[in-house]
């Protein structure tokens, strides 16, 4: 456990992304089976602990300290396993430090009655910086700086294997991956993933702005719609099915009606919408469904999942990834026509002949539930990862609104000690409605900036959570708006942003919530 405590508090004291792969590769070469396989595991979100919950680990540590100064303590440091780890009084005689498999093996076999005693335990036996590991681990709270993707790039340099051939086996592979290292070390043949429903890393595409369209060739490019969705990648392939995420979650339990569907075999690329009477359904409707272990009779009906297919990656046995875009649209549009899959249909082509005949299709995207256009070379294979020229994504421009801030709370991991996470409002009347929470879109040296206004402005103080003056307003950045009856002020917005901090407006110029309510999606 403290060759693992060490790698985590390492990562998120290293900002640059090279250096945390170093850090991994260095802790993979020096750490022995199945330890290291546990910790990738870990790092790449593939351990769950359901008995471990934070409120309960909140109720151990007030069994030791004060509660009021345990409160005063969280509300300086702003993270409950900090907080822990730095508070707790171990007992002298405390029993060994344990091992991280032994963590992860004996919580598996634990009774949820008998886990705080157990946690109590480690606890003791650890110090400052192996208590914020284990309760990092076990609460499902690592975020530190490392994405399931970083840590496989980490596993791919230190093996010396492209990290789409990682991705290829992956989920053919459980924890503690001990084939996978073997193949990694040259000790054994690169694990055999068979006909089974695996992943297949996505091809993604690179961000075009307006003024660098100018450049390309019109004649070698492919347009279609890019729908306001999730993109996900459907895997019926050796009598199962699969309906995976862009980073290759199996999100499957969430879509049954989707599961349901695909009977075939075939690995397509697509995106997962609402669709009601042919309509697709705003952003919101979907995120209804997301993150769920399972939907009710009720939701499968209200919220109607759907996919609209872009590419087809496998037919059958023939891997059909190295023809190029035009023909697998063909092989897909012919596939289609002989399957006629339920819940389905194709993702249309839009024929065009200059870029400003593409621009004014694009300027009435927004209306229509769609973010953009997709540019395709003709030509191109599907390529795991963001090759740089074969495909873009031309998207529509943001929208702006002015808002002041009204709440901020303290982020997570680096952010811990900063009021970075904001809630900001518009007018109705004469008061101000929350309309949307941002935590991203400034600099380092506006945060502290954001940081200190917020501790010079409080007014009053819910747990975390920080009221200030209606001073500072906000001008934030988003994707469109909805229709929403979980926030007070009836909508809510899509990916918001900071874009600008406006500190020559005064607040009561900001905008109102109509002007919002205009540009609802409905």
């Amino acid at each position: 456990m403290k060759r693992f405590a060490e790698l985590i508090d390492s990562l998120i004291f290293t900002p640059s992304r090279n250096g945390k792969i170093r850090l991994m590769g260095d802790y993979f070469t020096h750490t022995p089976d199945p330890e290291r396989g546990i910790a990738l595991a870990a790092l790449t979100g593939g351990l769950t602990f359901t008995d471990a919950k934070p409120a309960a680990l909140r109720n151990l540590v007030m069994t030791r300290v004060d509660p009021v100064l345990y409160g005063w303590s969280y509300d300086f440091v702003g993270d409950t396993a900090e907080t822990i780890s730095l508070i707790w009084p171990p007992r002298p005689g405390a029993n060994r430090e344990p091992t991280l498999t032994e963590v992860v093996e004996t919580l598996a076999e634990t009774k949820r009655a008998d886990v705080p005693k157990l946690v109590e335990r480690w606890l003791d036996a650890l110090d400052a910086q192996g208590r914020y590991a284990l309760i990092k681990l076990i609460t499902g709270s690592l975020r530190i700086g490392v994405s399931a993707r970083l840590a496989k790039t980490a596993l791919a340099e230190w093996g010396g294997q492209p990290v789409d051939d990682i991705e290829e086996v992956w989920h053919g592979l459980t924890p503690p991956y001990l084939p996978l290292f073997a193949w990694l070390e040259g000790r054994e043949e690169r694990p055999a993933v068979g006909e089974g429903a695996g992943f297949r890393p996505l091809m993604l595409a690179s961000p075009l702005e307006d003024v660098d369209i100018a450049a390309l060739e019109a004649s070698i490019y492919r347009a279609e719609w890019k729908w306001d969705g999730i993109r996900v990648q459907l895997v019926a392939r050796g009598g199962e099915c699969r309906i995976y995420s862009r980073t290759g979650d199996d999100i499957g339990p969430a879509f049954p009606d989707i599961l349901d569907a695909m009977e075939f075999d075939a690995v397509l690329d697509g995106e997962l919408l609402v669709l009601r009477d042919g309509v697709v359904a705003p952003f919101n409707d979907l995120q209804q469904r997301l993150n769920r272990k399972a939907v009710t009779g009720k939701m499968l009906l209200d919220y109607p999942a759907y996919v609209r297919l872009y590419d087809i990656l496998f037919e059958g046995p023939e891997d059909l990834r190295q023809l190029g875009f035009e023909e697998r649209r063909q092989r897909l549009e012919a596939w289609y026509a002989r399957t006629t899959p339920r819940r389905m249909d194709l993702s249309p082509m839009l024929p065009f002949e200059t870029w400003d005949e593409l621009a004014e299709l694009r300027n009435g995207a927004r209306e229509n539930a769609i973010e953009g256009l997709m540019l395709k070379r003709f030509d191109s294979a599907y390529v795991a990862g963001r090759p740089k020229g074969p495909w873009f994504k031309w998207k529509r421009g943001a929208l702006t609104l002015d808002t002041v801030l009204m709440y901020a709370q303290r982020g997570h991991g680096k952010r811990s000690s900063f009021y970075s996470d904001y809630t900001f409002g518009a007018w109705k009347g004469d008061d101000l409605v929350p309309v949307g929470k941002a935590y991203s879109g400034f600099t380092d040296e506006e945060l502290g900036m954001l940081d200190r206004w917020v501790r010079n402005h409080t007014t009053k103080r819910y747990g975390p959570v920080r009221e200030v003056e209606q001073g500072l307003v906000l001008e934030v950045a988003f994707d469109s708006v909805h229709r929403s009856t979980r926030h007070k002020s009836g909508v809510a917005m899509r990916f918001p942003r900071v874009s600008r901090i406006r500190w020559d407006k005064p607040p009561h110029e900001a905008d109102r919530l109509e002007t919002l309510e205009r540009l609802i999606v409905e």
